[in-house]
């Protein structure tokens, strides 16, 4: 599988965000105190999971996964809030692709396994979108004590509970140009490989995030059993960044199959 690197380009990654696509709304909600660890990882442990059409996205030659926790708030789908279903946490493992689309270079995610703690949201994404969703006991705290905020997120598997807390510093501010906050989260669109082949991709957006540098970035546990030896043995590091991201309102619209590079 081939590596594509490109340097970071207004032009080029649409910053900010450009629609292009006019796919009708599926879910909207606010995703708020993303907490991400960004560690850098050989990508040749990527290429099996790289959807078909894409290509694995770089910031200034380097690869990266992220382990990312934060709160789904005031959860509709098709405009219908679910009751006991619009509040809820979530964990999840990602790295960063990149499609051209004629001169359009779209660039996104693809989620390795994502954790939520109620069954029927992660089946509905499993239905939908073919999304590797798995339904865990769930925890969260956020702390606010001027002029830091503490956020942690845990969830249990097995019989052993995993945590990730971050600490910040300093106030919040938007990503500079061409920095890795930007390259993070700044990518607006998500793929999905599917079973019987081809890649489902789908748009996500919101503005721009402010974010808050980590002043402490701890995550403890093993997560071998979703995510593999070896990417767990990456999670076991210290994270090469790691900050908060305040988070917005978003909006998640329907997927579309789209062909092979």
């Amino acid at each position: 599988m081939e590596t594509y690197h490109q340097q970071p380009s207004a032009a080029q990654n649409a910053y900010p965000h450009v629609v292009t696509d006019h796919s009708p709304t599926f879910l909207t909600a606010e995703w708020r105190h993303l907490a991400m660890f960004n560690y850098e990882i050989d990508p040749k442990l990527l290429h099996v999971l790289v959807p078909s059409g894409t290509k694995i996205d770089q910031w200034c030659g380097r690869t990266f996964v992220s382990l990312v926790g934060f709160r789904f708030l005031r959860t509709r789908v098709l405009g219908i809030p679910f009751p006991f279903h619009c509040n809820f946490n979530e964990v999840n493992l990602r790295f960063y692709v990149c499609r051209h689309e004629g001169a359009l270079t779209k660039r996104g995610v693809v989620f390795v396994r994502e954790i939520v703690p109620r069954r029927i949201i992660a089946s509905m994404a499993r239905i939908l979108y073919g999304e590797r969703y798995v339904a865990l006991p769930m925890s969260h705290s956020v702390q606010a004590e001027s002029p830091n905020i503490m956020v942690e997120y845990g969830w249990e598997l097995g019989n052993s509970w995993n945590t990730m807390k971050l600490i910040t510093r300093g106030n919040p501010v938007l990503p500079t140009e061409d920095s890795v906050e930007q390259f993070i989260t700044e990518h607006y669109w998500g793929y999905v490989s599917q079973r019987r082949g081809g890649t489902i991709e789908y748009e996500v957006r919101h503005p721009q995030w402010k974010v808050w540098q980590a002043r402490d970035a701890i995550f403890a546990g093993s997560m071998e059993e979703l995510y593999g030896a070896e990417l767990n043995a990456v999670l076991q590091c210290v994270p090469d960044s790691a900050f908060l991201a305040e988070g917005s309102a978003v909006s998640v619209h329907r997927g579309k199959r789209v062909t092979g590079a």
